[in-house]
């Protein structure tokens, strides 16, 4: 099937979606006299995404994938429509793209069109994240990773795509590293953008070995970074934004002002802000599952380093690292190390930090469509 044939965001909204402008609840805990309002709605998602899709000049074809079990996810397929392949010529492997922790698909609207101009591009919510459907995860972390793993596997199936270069952002490097080891014979090229969860959290040092060897410099972690994590053992992760009320959007913008600068030449206002206070101020689905999954918010339960070794050797690995991210760099050593002799690169992008694609996005556009030249 062509996946588009129109340029403008075609959207097949056929999930019922919340009308109101508003969400309001009251808890009947120790939080039962402060009133958790807030200014969202699915509605308001779709119309903050809607401006940032606009921007798009690609064939691109928006629709909720219905899985088996009646979950959804929200799907982008793009592809040039100024190129039109021969019918005898077969097509490229699809680029699948997968967003990080409290992301989403308008995220990528720096990468969208530049990497489709060769080969069809399909970038989707997340189960439980975003305008996808929110189902109950469990409380286990191998059971949680598995209903994450298990839907993007649906996905593929529900969408017909037989093989992929698999692509995943932080939380979305994780699950594509555990899709990738399950289901090796559908990823031609697993790619890690700054991923989460690779290594082991480190032990307390004793007191007396403190202070002796060389003295090991890291980059501290950010301002936003440190506040949810302040909450995350308490509550779930975005819990914070949800408390706020209607001072939830303002929340994001104090604490995440970088995301108005990343995209300030594509919006002059507050888009980008607003679109991740809504997507992250729904009903908390997919955040439960990361928690259930992580010891802390920089730290996984079943760290990826342990599990790197049952990719296939055939299975060609570049991990992707903005130069200045708080997400250690040396974890794609370890695992071109663990790997040995199988294809396994790192490459480092100067002036960017964790979100990659959005502070250097030449480069990176670059980057990943050099490593998609060598599938075909």
């Amino acid at each position: 099937m062509d996946p588009a044939t129109t340029s403008a965001p075609l959207q097949n909204d056929s999930e019922p979606e919340r009308d109101t402008t508003t969400t309001k609840t009251w808890s009947s805990s120790v939080w039962s006299l402060w009133p958790s309002w807030r200014p969202t709605s699915m509605s308001l998602l779709k119309t903050a995404e809607s401006k940032i899709l606009a921007c798009i000049q690609n064939d691109l074809w928006a629709r909720f994938v219905t899985l088996p079990n009646q979950d959804r996810i929200w799907t982008l397929t793009l592809a040039n429509k100024s190129t039109r392949k021969p019918a005898e010529q077969a097509p490229k492997t699809p680029l699948v793209m997968i967003h990080g922790f409290g992301g989403g698909v308008g995220l990528w609207i720096r990468n969208l069109d530049a990497l489709s101009r060769s080969r069809a591009v399909y970038a989707f919510d997340l189960l439980g994240f975003g305008r996808s459907s929110r189902p109950p995860f469990p409380s286990d972390a191998a059971k949680a990773e598995e209903q994450f793993v298990s839907s993007i596997e649906q996905w593929r199936q529900s969408v017909g795509l037989e093989n992929m270069i698999l692509l995943g952002h932080s939380l979305g490097g994780y699950l594509a590293t555990s899709y990738a080891i399950q289901y090796p014979s559908r990823v031609s090229h697993l790619v890690l953008v700054d991923p989460w969860g690779f290594p082991e959290r480190p032990q307390p040092q004793p007191q007396d070995a403190q202070g002796q060897g060389t003295e090991v410099v890291k980059r501290p972690l950010p301002r936003w970074v440190k506040a949810i994590a302040a909450v995350v053992s308490l509550f779930n992760p975005l819990a914070v934004i949800r408390a706020a009320g209607p001072w939830g959007p303002g929340l994001v913008n104090r604490f995440r002002p970088d995301f108005k600068r990343k995209f300030e030449d594509l919006f002059d206002d507050d888009t980008m802000t607003q679109y991740i206070y809504h997507c992250n101020a729904q009903t908390p689905s997919g955040e439960v599952g990361f928690r259930a999954m992580s010891e802390s918010l920089g730290w996984a339960k079943s760290p990826m380093l342990q599990r790197v070794h049952l990719l296939p050797p055939t299975m060609p690995v570049t991990m992707v690292y903005g130069a200045q991210s708080w997400v250690d760099s040396s974890s794609g050593d370890s695992v071109a190390q663990i790997r040995g002799e199988s294809h396994t690169r790192v490459q480092l992008i100067n002036a960017a930090s964790h979100h990659v694609y959005a502070d250097q996005p030449d480069e990176f556009n670059r980057v990943v469509e050099n490593i998609c030249k060598t599938v075909d």
